[in-house]
């Protein structure tokens, strides 16, 4: 019998108790096919179960070659060191000194450690999450390699994408799909309708940059399931919550 599957945020934690679950494989429910599309996930989800399906990390996925050197200058590796655990996600820039990632690859932080494509390590000023979506922006000391432009408008269903990020901390790498259609954020009611895709997300790729073929942002990753669906922010409610002075307070640090 198959159970209902949650998806579940994807910055990999580093803890022993978070690596063993993740070696363990369990009944995950399969999706139907609908219109040849797979069908979005539905409110009755309760678990998750982890999956790893192989990502590629040769190539240029959709991006022509001058595309993928700057993409790969834009991606960042973020390391948390926690109040009680140490974690990975991904980010990206959006000018010189200032990044995107997700909120839960930043919370719970008594240090946050930024690594460019080249191994260089940037210093980190300060950190802001949004209370309505899983995001966070991060100031740096010093310039970033490069950063995109974001999109006017959110990709639309088969439309392709590349995700670019640092899953399970490790080397740089794309992942290609496309998109599949929207739904009703999962983990976050008050946010409304996110995107889903079909690009291999793993731990760790949480905060990647989602590329149209211009190499545009058109969304963010913050979770998968265990059908292998990943979900993005779009590009538009990044862009409104960006507009909006409130929209991020400044993270506190580990209580006493």
């Amino acid at each position: 019998m198959t159970r209902a599957v949650r998806p579940r945020r994807v910055g990999a934690v580093l803890t022993a108790t978070a690596l063993a679950l993740a070696s363990l494989v369990g009944c995950a429910a399969v999706d139907d096919a609908l219109d040849g599309l797979p069908r979005m996930p539905g409110p009755a989800q309760t678990d998750f179960v982890p999956s790893e399906p192989p990502l590629e990390q040769a190539g240029t996925g959709n991006l022509s070659p001058d595309g993928f050197d700057a993409v790969e200058r834009l991606a960042v590796r973020i390391r948390n060191v926690g109040c009680s655990s140490l974690s990975t996600g991904s980010g990206f820039a959006i000018d010189a000194t200032t990044l995107i990632t997700n909120k839960h690859v930043v919370a719970d932080s008594a240090d946050l450690q930024v690594s460019t494509y080249d191994g260089r390590d940037v210093d980190v000023t300060a950190a802001s999450t949004a209370d309505l979506a899983d995001l966070a922006v991060v100031r740096t000391a010093e310039e970033l390699p490069s950063f995109p432009e974001l999109a006017t408008s959110d990709p639309v269903p088969g439309d392709a994408v590349t995700v670019v990020g640092y899953p399970q901390g490790g080397a740089l790498t794309l992942t290609t799909g496309q998109v599949i259609g929207a739904t009703t954020d999962p983990l976050n009611e008050n946010l409304g309708e996110v995107l889903v895709t079909d690009a291999a997300v793993e731990p760790g790729s949480s905060g990647s940059a989602v590329l149209d073929e211009e190499g545009l942002v058109v969304g963010v990753v913050y979770a998968k399931n265990a059908s292998g669906q990943s979900f993005i922010v779009p590009v538009s409610t990044l862009r409104g919550l960006l507009a909006d002075e409130a929209a991020f307070t400044p993270t506190a640090g580990c209580e006493p």
